[in-house]
């Protein structure tokens, strides 16, 4: 016979693979913001909202939003993370934490418990930055941190946000009315798999989060000149792809001087394309990350030097601009207290550790006090289809949740 503790990370579990098969790509998990994905995927958990008890709607920049009332007019508990993914995605990526705390709010009503506090639970809309070149946007939204133009970015099809939203049933003009007050919430948990090894490595099952690194994501466009692969000599040669492999290089060793540092080229587009032809225009990124800000923004300006050095002895054109960038956020001290006091008492030894990703509470820690609870999940694999955690830890994380939850009213 099934036990009830085991019950509870089966039907997380279980939830989380139902979620899964809502994607844009047959055959892998793709679900990328204000897709006709994310749209059916924002009407499920709309509708599992509503059937754990809460009031539920999607508002208009496609945030899934529940509400749980409490027995007095107080500012809410908010609890979350996202469900857009990035492509070829793994199934608990952001869609844990929306899931595992309506598994929360479902007991509560079961049980017909209600705290003081309101509780909300977010399933935002655009966290992974996939379709457009944008930061968290739904969530700065609610935080009121947005700005009109940014609804204007297009995807590489040539959509807007504003025209995507439009589509999705949105609105880009009325994105203000989500914004929340400073007041109007009393606090954010957000639980996430750790989508590192920190945790499988200290044998702990969950962790909790101290800080998130600032981040920042950079353009770099080299423009040489391109010509035949059979004709021009190699030391007249201004090969775009040649700097730029040396200038990616350059960027992994400033990552690795640096402790706590990492640098990554995610993406590197040769535009000549052929395979007899010198590279003419190469365009790349770079996602460099770092708990504090400071020592980051330093090691940027030491790779546009590096970058400047390697283009003007080659003899390209370089230009290196940013056009995402995050700071670094520290959580709250009050919340990590409590977080570990619910850890000791369900008998698990409290990890404290920071987040290399980051997360929608990065945009709600500037508008109210904040947590993250990680959960450990295998070979630390994530934004992959073998990302994974186990039933017990599935189970813990919502035993850890719900009792955070029901000691929040005496808490603060």
């Amino acid at each position: 016979m099934m036990t009830c503790q085991n019950s509870r990370g089966d039907a997380l579990l279980e939830a989380l693979d139902a979620l899964a098969q809502i994607s844009d790509e047959p055959g892998c998990l793709t679900r990328l913001y204000l897709s006709p994905a994310h749209q059916r995927a924002a009407r499920h958990v709309k509708s599992l909202m509503r059937a754990a008890g809460m009031q539920a709607e999607i508002d208009t920049v496609g945030n899934v939003v529940g509400r749980y009332s409490g027995s007095r007019d107080l500012p809410c508990l908010m609890l979350g993370s996202h469900i857009d993914t990035v492509r070829d995605a793994g199934k608990f990526d952001g869609s844990l934490g929306v899931l595992a705390a309506i598994a929360v709010v479902r007991e509560l009503a079961a049980a017909k418990e209600r705290l003081h506090h309101p509780i909300e639970i977010v399933a935002f809309g655009e966290e992974e930055g996939v379709r457009f070149p944008t930061n968290l946007l739904t969530s700065r939204s609610l935080a009121g941190r947005v700005r009109a133009d940014e609804f204007e970015v297009r995807d590489e099809n040539g959509i807007s946000v504003r025209e995507a939203l439009a589509q999705f049933g949105g609105d880009a003009d009325a994105f203000g009315l989500v914004a929340r007050k400073h007041g109007d919430i009393a606090a954010y948990v957000e639980l996430h798999i750790e989508q590192g090894p920190v945790l499988e490595a200290e044998g702990r099952a969950l962790g909790i989060v101290t800080a998130i690194n600032g981040a920042a994501r950079l353009h770099v466009d080299v423009t040489g000149v391109a010509g035949h692969s059979g004709t021009v000599p190699m030391r007249l040669r201004q090969d775009a792809l040649a700097a730029a492999a040396e200038m990616v290089l350059a960027v992994e060793r400033e990552a690795k001087s640096q402790p706590d540092l990492v640098a990554t080229v995610g993406v590197l587009d040769n535009n000549s394309g052929a395979v007899n032809v010198i590279s003419g225009h190469v365009r790349f990124t770079i996602d460099i990350r770092h708990p504090d800000d400071a020592v980051r923004k330093a090691s940027m300006r030491r790779i546009e030097t590096a970058l400047s050095s390697i283009a003007e002895r080659r003899r390209v054109r370089q230009k290196m601009w940013v056009f995402s960038e995050s700071r670094a956020t520290a959580m709250d001290r009050r919340l990590i207290g409590e977080l570990e006091k619910v850890l000791l008492g369900l008998g698990q030894s409290p990890q404290r550790l920071n987040s290399g990703a980051g997360h929608d509470a990065m945009a709600l820690a500037t508008l109210c006090p904040t947590a993250m609870l990680f959960v450990r999940c295998r070979g630390g694999i994530s934004h992959n289809p073998l990302e994974l955690i186990s039933r017990e830890d599935a189970e813990l994380a919502v035993r850890v949740l719900l009792e955070t939850v029901r000691r929040f009213d005496d808490a603060l």
